[in-house]
């Protein structure tokens, strides 16, 4: 049965692509799973960082126009299938005004989600359509995080958008947790953040992951030649800590397989 999970945070420059990319890469090469990636982002950052073409290639913006089937948008990489995107997906939320254009994604996905174990969606820093399209679509969220203040405080806004989906569209939506990127545990905002984040997933019924990502010049520069963070830097600390992360995203949705039985 498909797992689809999102990466969702209103904010920008929390590492929520970076996190998507290993995310995929890790559930491929460490666990041997089929994986497709949607990068649902208009800055296209997810297929670029894994080395595409996203000028020249259909995008996952032709497909909920109608004007390529999914099929014909999905790309092979090493690590995992992927749909692209680009800037034109940005006009989405004046385009799709009909009155079940929340489900758009949902219904895209329909002829290829049987074909994956994983389904990984990279959103947007913004709580619009293409966000809500993800919560819909998704079982899980993962919620990345920086270490700051300025993190913490779009996060009750990020709460309200998630129970109104729960309550109009996706009853079964789960906050899987949040993990904290650029991480130093030396430092005592770091540490004071990662209290008040657990407080805060304490109220979306959800909790932080165990695994923090240690912050490394690696993963700035693992995108510019097309790698995953595991192959350009196998040995950095962030290499570990998302290998470590992964592994705990598998255990936990091995224990929420076997409550919902």
């Amino acid at each position: 049965m498909t797992t689809i999970i999102a990466l969702t945070n209103q904010k920008g420059g929390v590492g929520k692509t970076t996190t998507s990319s290993a995310l995929a890469a890790g559930l491929s090469s460490f666990y041997n799973k089929k994986v497709l990636a949607i990068d649902f982002d208009p800055q296209g950052s997810l297929g670029f960082s894994l080395g595409l073409d996203i000028e020249n290639s259909s995008t996952i913006y032709d497909v909920l126009k109608g004007n390529v089937p999914i099929q014909d948008a999905i790309q092979t990489t090493d690590y995992c299938d992927i749909i692209t995107s680009n800037i034109l997906l940005s006009g989405a939320e004046l385009e799709f005004t009909s009155a079940d254009r929340e489900l758009c994604l949902k219904k895209a996905l329909a002829p290829v989600i049987d074909h994956y174990d994983f389904i990984i969606i990279d959103t947007p820093p913004a709580l619009n359509i293409l966000t809500v399209n993800a919560y819909v679509a998704a079982d899980h969220l993962i919620i990345p995080m920086a270490p700051e203040i300025l993190s913490l405080l779009g996060l009750t806004q990020l709460k309200e958008t998630i129970d109104s989906v729960r309550e109009k569209l996706n009853p079964s939506l789960n906050v899987l947790g949040l993990i904290l990127t650029k991480y130093n545990r030396r430092t005592l905002l770091a540490r004071e953040v990662k209290e008040m984040a657990e407080n805060i997933a304490g109220q979306i019924g959800s909790c932080v992951f165990h695994t923090q990502i240690r912050a490394s010049v690696s993963v700035a520069e693992a995108p510019a030649h097309g790698l995953s963070v595991y192959d350009h830097a196998p040995r950095s600390n962030p290499s570990l800590d998302y290998k470590e992360f992964v592994k705990e995203v598998m255990d936990k949705i091995t224990v929420v397989s076997m409550e919902a039985k």
